[in-house]
């Protein structure tokens, strides 16, 4: 609407247009139209009010009164008071770069190395900003393996252009390195010495040369000591995984030196350790070309082919080699820098174990079985190296899964650009890229060195659930890129899941329905659907069962029943899907019908002892008179029955019920051995269906010593061996692995106390009498486990000879005959570990007859403590 200064000029609307105050005449205010004047005034009181009700509706500052009226002309510049700007500290912004360094691909990491080494050394004399370079760059060469080149490439810029804050970065890394060599910390001495190795060209001589021949020494007087040593192996490891990182640094003229090591760690490397095969992922005796190499063998081979090819490494970064002189615009050399003396460093002798206890290590790849290689091959330095890097990183970030999985996904930014393809890329288009070089797949790498620690023999480094996690946390982070990685690996771990060792089957179980449970318990079911029709003892049924037993674990049979295909819902049955199982004694035509019901009246009452008595005397009586030879076990399995289905409710429950009754339950197994086993018999056929529940309860009836553990062995091996079909169950040997745990588990406690320090007699003696006699236990439980189960991996059981015809010759007592066989490999493994164990704790113990010195006590040990039980 223009503006009309006769406005209004008719009978029409007489409200102003709403433009107005953008319409205004530039003229004095009282020569406008009475009606413009109203009409200004009472918008402007208007206006008025609602600003200062607003201020008033801001808390405190509404009693200060209105804002100040402003004008049109205010309109032209804002009267606000610009914020301050904030420029961050120099500390902080080195730091920061330091800290997230080669962690994007948007930026040249050759430009953040040059700018962290200037801005340190033009502030030389800033104490913070040299004090953080220093430890940050330490601290991430300990805890971000894969950033070692690129902070060493920052020590060498910086070196050259300031030679003072190079010395005393290595001065600093030369204590650290002698510490943790002091105290047996070989993982720390390995990343520092790799640190080191980088940094070759800044010292004088033979720089870190002497050091590896040093430590080349002590692995050949340990070997030379016991062919069984495995701290020389850990030292040969060492140097093997050092020389890479010396020839890669932009020092030349040390391949002699580096072949000469070579030569000298061949004999040691490929000589195999006996426990090699026992720690192998594979069953060596089942399918030997399955069975994987050890590392350090590997490793040799790895480095003698790169040695004949000039010490390519080409998955390695050299940041160094693109860094500009920024006078002369020249690729930088280091040749002519200020050389350094090599810190002295003293290998001890003899050398400290440390407390990671050490054993031989297997390769093992998930991926190996592919049409198309998206890992490193075996006979490729790249696949030792990188797995490496990503293996050390992912036990020193255990204290943050999701930094782990992190560093995981992004681990195309911490090698060669053509290392590997771009993420993500679907596994169909790798074939389209197969040729002379091949780029991995970087998902595929990562999940590869997860899987390797968690299938780590004989145990893990950490908590299985760590891995677990680490998993989880990369699928939620690029589910598209890991999910299918993850899904090829697990069907290369199911087709291999009969000649795996059995332990890392049941891991590996574990994980399965784990991960399932993270992600709604969806699985490509029907591609297993074939295997159904399999033998039920069979490896690949034996999974699936267990399987679906661990996943309702986790949740509810109705919901597990819900997310599976046909036919597999008719593994569930109706006795899964029920909360609290049936009371046998509720039917009248059940044996001990009538006094089994007037037990569990009695126990859901909290009836005495004295009050049971009369019950369990009457059930002894009438199975007397039936001819039953030891009465004490039907009035046992109505005890216990009873006992199951008042406790049904929850653990708390049944826990409670289990107290009250300790003491008959105590005088049962103290009585009769075939009434001790028929308690286990009880609880496993109430629970039947929910076999994790009877599991848990078996382990509290061993913490209140009601049972034992040979008690738990004679009833699984023996009484319910079922001619060794027994073995297929995975609930079983879950059971029999956590009874054997808790055996082991005190005898390292005992040990413990043992080899502390400050221990003199009579204490001495006590304890040593302990261990000589939980030790003595411990050789006869798995002495029992090997008659028992050695006769069924030979086949000579005389329950399997009794099967068909006694030759052997039916379908499953090949399959029978197998898990004999992995039984076997397992338990073996496990006394090996525990009987070196103690003899490594002991190597070192206090002798026994050492008096207390004059004037000292004579130690405040409990022997209590030393001989308390695990619960």
């Amino acid at each position: 609407m223009d503006f009309d200064p006769k406005w209004p000029r008719t009978g029409k609307s007489t409200s102003p247009p709403s433009n107005i105050y953008l319409e205004l005449p530039r003229k004095p205010f009282l020569e406008l139209p009475p009606h413009y004047i109203l009409f200004i005034l009472f918008s402007t009181m208007a206006d008025y009010d609602r600003r200062n009700q607003s201020r008033g509706d801001r808390g405190d500052r509404g009693d200060r009164g209105g804002r100040k009226r402003r004008y049109r002309d205010d309109d032209d510049f804002d009267r606000r008071p610009q914020r301050r700007r904030y420029e961050e500290p120099l500390f902080a912004v080195v730091r920061r770069q330091l800290l997230t360094i080669a962690e994007s691909a948007a930026r040249r990491v050759e430009d953040d190395i040059q700018g962290i080494a200037k801005s340190v050394t033009d502030n030389y004399d800033d104490e913070e900003i040299r004090r953080d370079f220093v430890n940050i760059s330490l601290d991430l060469v300990h805890e971000q393996p894969m950033k070692i080149p690129f902070i060493a490439g920052t020590v060498l810029v910086a070196h050259s252009l300031k030679p003072e804050l190079g010395s005393e970065i290595i001065t600093k890394a030369a204590g650290a390195l002698q510490k943790y060599i002091d105290t047996g910390a070989w993982r720390e001495v390995k990343l520092l010495i790799r640190f080191l190795g980088i940094l070759q060209p800044l010292f004088e001589g033979d720089g870190i040369f002497p050091l590896l021949e040093e430590l080349f020494a002590r692995a050949v007087d340990l070997q030379t000591a016991s062919s069984e040593d495995l701290l020389g192996l850990e030292l040969v490891k060492i140097i093997q995984f050092t020389l890479p990182y010396v020839m890669l640094s932009p020092a030349s003229g040390f391949e002699a030196q580096a072949n000469g090591l070579l030569e000298k760690t061949d004999i040691i490397a490929t000589t195999p350790h006996a426990l090699v095969d026992l720690v192998n992922t594979f069953c060596p005796e089942e399918t030997q070309s399955a069975a994987g190499q050890s590392v350090i063998s590997l490793m040799q081979s790895q480095l003698q082919k790169e040695a004949s090819n000039g010490w390519e490494l080409k998955c390695l970064p050299r940041p160094w080699k693109d860094l500009r002189d920024p006078e002369t615009d020249e690729f930088k050399s280091f040749d002519s820098v200020t050389k350094v003396a090599f810190p002295e460093i003293t290998v001890p002798n003899p050398v400290p174990n440390g407390p990671r206890p050490l054993f031989p290590e297997v390769y093992l790849s998930v991926y190996a079985d592919q049409e198309v290689d998206t890992v490193p091959a075996t006979d490729d330095i790249s696949s030792s190296l990188i797995r490496d890097a990503l293996v050390d990183t992912i036990n020193l970030l255990d204290f943050n899964r999701v930094a782990t999985a992190k560093f995981l996904i992004d681990i195309d930014c911490y090698f060669t650009p053509y290392t590997f393809v771009k993420r993500a890329t679907p596994f169909d288009r790798m074939r389209d890229l197969a040729g002379e070089v091949q780029p991995w797949k970087p998902e595929d790498v990562a999940v590869d060195a997860v899987f390797s620690q968690l299938f780590q023999l004989p145990t893990a480094e950490h908590k299985l659930v760590y891995y677990h996690s680490v998993l989880t946390e990369c699928c939620k982070i690029a589910p598209a890129a890991i999910a299918p990685s993850l899904g090829r690996a697990i069907r290369f771990l199911y087709n291999n899941i009969d000649t795996m060792d059995l332990e890392l089957s049941q891991r590996f179980l574990d994980w399965f329905a784990h991960h399932l449970s993270n992600f709604g318990f969806t699985w490509k079911w029907s591609e297993w659907t074939e295997d159904l029709d399999l033998t039920a003892i069979h490896p690949k049924i034996a999974f699936i069962n267990g399987a679906l037993d661990k996943e309702i674990r986790l949740s509810f049979a109705q919901r597990i029943k819900g997310t599976l295909p046909e036919p597999y819902p008719k593994l569930i049955t109706s006795g899964k899907e029920k909360d609290t199982p049936e009371f046998k004694y509720a039917s009248d035509m059940a044996p001990y019908a009538k006094e089994g019901q007037e037990l569990m009246q009695l126990i859901r009452k909290k009836a005495t002892d004295e009050e049971i008595e009369p019950v369990i005397s009457a059930i002894e009586e009438q199975a007397k008179s039936q001819g039953v030879e030891d009465p004490k076990i039907p009035s046992t399995d109505a005890f216990v029955t009873s006992i199951c289905f008042v406790g049904s409710k929850s653990l708390s429950h049944v826990l409670s019920c289990i107290d009250r009754s300790k003491d008959r339950l105590l005088a049962i197994g103290a009585e009769s051995k075939h009434a001790r086993t028929q308690i286990i018999t009880s609880v496993m056929d109430y629970w039947v269906d929910q076999p994790g529940i009877a599991i848990n309860i078996i382990d509290k009836l061993l913490n209140y010593t009601i049972l034992s553990p040979l008690s738990v062995l004679e009833w699984a091996l023996v009484e319910s061996v079922a001619a060794g079909t027994i073995l297929s169950k995975p609930h079983v040997f879950e059971m029999i692995s956590a009874t054997v745990g808790k055996v082991t588990n005190r005898m390292r406690q005992i040990v413990a106390a043992r080899t502390q320090p400050g221990l003199y007699e009579p204490q001495l003696t006590a304890i040593d009498e302990t261990l000589s006699r939980e030790r003595e236990d411990m050789q006869t439980l798995f002495k029992y486990i090997e008659d028992s189960i050695v006769s069924i991996a030979a086949g000579s059981n005389d329950e399997q000879m009794e099967r068909g015809d006694g030759t052997g010759d039916l379908p499953e007592d090949a399959i029978i005959r197998q898990w004999g066989r992995r039984w076997l490999r397992v338990f073996r493994r496990k006394v090996a570990v525990e009987e070196a164990f103690i003899s490594d704790a002991l190597t070192n113990a206090t002798p026994l007859g050492t008096e207390a010195p004059a004037g000292a006590t004579d130690g405040d040990l409990d022997i209590a403590d030393a001989d308390a039980d695990v619960q």
